[in-house]
């Protein structure tokens, strides 16, 4: 429960909603007109920005997460504690150890929503296929929720095998330093190089089954209730 607080602070910041709002910013004011390519350019500089203040919280999130009797005589009671050591022992840049990774890591939400749109493109297209012969109608109607929360989930899916080993490198970075005050990675290139020589290209992915279990759901459920509440309003417009 000790990082039930950086948590919360971190949610506070989410580049889903950069994402969401970015593509509502594409499908209306441009009409379809912005690629997907340019839609994720602006969402990742505008995550850029989000990674810059949230960096610190991950960093507390992590150490708090991986803080044992065993290795540190000296735990962190919580998450001012732990704020208050890592500046007085550490100094400020501490806060930002893991940074680079954290940057690339804004590429998360971009892959994730360019894959949705075209999942739900390539779907519509087999939908309105299948459906031509029976003059069912076309277009976004054909799909539902079951489809929604499959494209939710394989757009998730494809984000996380991309882009989860930067979450291990920026975690390894992120560590606390041992009683000598040295840190057991120097840079990413150096966790890069220790990952691959000891434990292989596995070594990224180490924690990738729980952060499917957490997230595939999520993603799955964000996707229906965003693609149902869109229809909605699209629905109250034209009738008023």
């Amino acid at each position: 429960m000790q990082d039930f607080i950086p948590q919360f602070l971190d949610q506070l910041f989410p580049g889903a909603y950069i994402s969401f709002s970015i593509t509502e910013l594409n499908k209306g004011t441009y009409r379809g007109r912005m690629t997907s390519f340019i839609q994720s350019i602006i969402s990742s500089q505008l995550q850029k920005q989000v990674s810059l203040f949230t960096n610190p919280i991950w960093l507390v999130k992590t150490r708090l997460q991986l803080q044992t009797a065993k290795h540190h005589t000296s735990q962190y009671s919580g998450f001012s504690d732990a704020l208050k050591t890592i500046l007085r022992e550490e100094g400020f840049l501490a806060l930002y150890r893991g940074i680079g990774p954290g940057l690339l890591l804004v590429t998360h939400g971009a892959i994730q929503f360019t894959a949705y749109e075209e999942l739900r493109k390539a779907m519509i297209f087999f939908k309105s296929a299948q459906s031509r012969a029976d003059d069912a109608g076309g277009g976004e109607s054909l799909l539902n929720s079951i489809d929604f929360a499959a494209l939710g989930a394989g757009s998730k899916v494809a984000a996380i095998l991309l882009t989860y080993p930067y979450q291990v490198i920026r975690a390894r970075l992120q560590q606390r330093p041992g009683t000598d005050g040295t840190p057991k990675y120097s840079n990413s290139w150096h966790v890069v190089k220790e990952t691959a020589k000891y434990e292989g290209v596995r070594g990224f992915y180490r924690g990738i089954t729980s952060n499917l279990l957490k997230n595939l759901p999520a993603a799955s459920l964000t996707f229906v209730v965003y693609e149902n509440v869109i229809k909605l309003f699209k629905a109250t417009k034209e009738k008023t």
